[in-house]
């Protein structure tokens, strides 16, 4: 499977930005998925995570309340919804499959398929 994350961009604070997970090769409708993301000089941390089909969702504290995520098994595509941008949410943000056996919530060694990555830049 290869995963294809898009919609990044250059916004102030304050705004908001959707960003797509395509999926091609396979489908990833059973599949758990996540976004993470890598600031400059600083490890990547997670962000959310969906599960196959959409009915549960788990969130990094810091995030819950202004990121949202969701998929449309039938566009293959699983979205991050982020509003209220701030400018500590700059980074390039990732989307990656976990495998099949993970459990929900899942834990970061659970993914283990990334795609390319989107810049997100926020300014003050």
């Amino acid at each position: 499977v290869q995963l294809q994350a898009s919609g990044g961009g250059l916004v102030q604070a304050g705004d908001s930005l959707r960003l797509s997970c395509s999926a091609s090769g396979r489908t990833v409708s059973r599949s758990i998925i996540g976004w993470f993301r890598q600031a400059p000089g600083k490890e990547r941390e997670f962000v959310a995570a969906v599960s196959g089909s959409g009915d549960r969702v788990h969130y990094t504290d810091s995030m819950k309340g202004r990121f949202t995520i969701s998929r449309d098994n039938a566009k293959n595509t699983v979205y991050l919804q982020m509003n209220s941008l701030k400018p500590e949410d700059t980074a390039v943000y990732y989307c990656s499959k976990a495998h099949s056996d993970s459990a929900f919530p899942p834990i970061e060694p659970d993914f283990l398929f990334w795609g390319q990555g989107t810049l997100v830049t926020v300014s003050s």
